[in-house]
């Protein structure tokens, strides 16, 4: 087989949550162009409907749903839909999340941490389960095709973030990076593999914001990258391609870190 030929995704779906914007777009149109159709979650029905627009307009079907992952009961419902009207399912690509607030760990309420475990950690379980279990049954019952799941965590799994708090997010992330080395430990004999993405300082819409609400933040941030510079979303679509396709068949519970140097000093 031509080397380029491992990496198309052609005949597969994904699902991916947070896919309207920032990463979860750069790498949902990656796919895309790579040859998946894709199912695209998120809670913002005008920018799905953009995203899988894009997508339409490489040839692929999209499909939209538009749901607020952190909340479990919408999760769930989303990804039975998706099983229901869209599947099979082969590849899940867990990418909602954010840090979202600056709160010290002894001034952040019990009800805050919780609504933030449930983005970043939560949503992460569930699509698992239900997602990545269909593909488990697929396999017992008639050999399976196997199955991609990536999970997106952060470098912020493994060094803290600096002159911000909301340690949610650490702790999150963290968990998301050893849930990944569990299930690739529990699912390789399915031919399911299980990696993690740990992405560095990406000049989403969501850093945006934090560049207006607190400048110190992102420019603190920026003086720690060797490269000199934050990633571009696009730069992390052929790093999600790999690990969905063929060419990543013998990597499971790898964590993969694009931080432009951040973590190497």
């Amino acid at each position: 087989m031509p080397i380029l030929d491992r990496f198309k995704l052609t005949g597969k779906r994904l699902f991916i949550t947070g896919g309207s914007r920032g990463l979860g777009r750069a790498m949902a149109l990656a796919c895309g162009d790579a040859g998946a159709d894709v199912v695209l979650v998120g809670r913002d029905a005008a920018s799905l409907e953009k995203t899988a627009g894009e997508i339409r307009a490489l040839g692929r079907q999209a499909w939209t749903i538009a749901a607020d992952v952190s909340q479990p009961q919408e999760c769930e419902a989303a990804c039975e839909q998706a099983l229901r009207e869209y599947g099979p399912i082969d590849i899940l690509i867990n990418n909602v999340g954010g840090r979202r607030q600056n709160v010290e760990t002894d001034e952040m309420p019990l009800e805050m941490w919780q609504q933030l475990v449930d983005l970043n950690l939560t949503s992460v379980f569930v699509c698992t389960k239900l997602i990545g279990g269909a593909m488990v049954a697929r396999n017992k019952e008639s050999g399976g095709r196997g199955g991609r799941i990536i999970n997106i965590a952060s470098i912020n799994a493994l060094v803290a973030g600096r002159k911000i708090a909301g340690r949610h997010y650490e702790t999150c992330k963290a968990a998301v990076v050893q849930f990944t080395r569990a299930t690739a430990a529990d699912w390789a004999p399915h031919g399911i593999t299980v990696n993690a993405i740990l992405p560095g300082g990406f000049m989403t819409e969501a850093n945006q914001r934090w560049k207006q609400i607190h400048p110190e933040v992102i420019e603190t941030f920026l003086a720690q990258i060797p490269m000199g510079r934050y990633g571009e979303p696009e730069e992390l679509g052929p790093l999600a391609v790999y690990l969905a396709s063929d060419a990543s068949a013998y990597m499971t519970g790898a964590s993969l870190v694009i931080d432009g140097g951040y973590t190497l000093w």
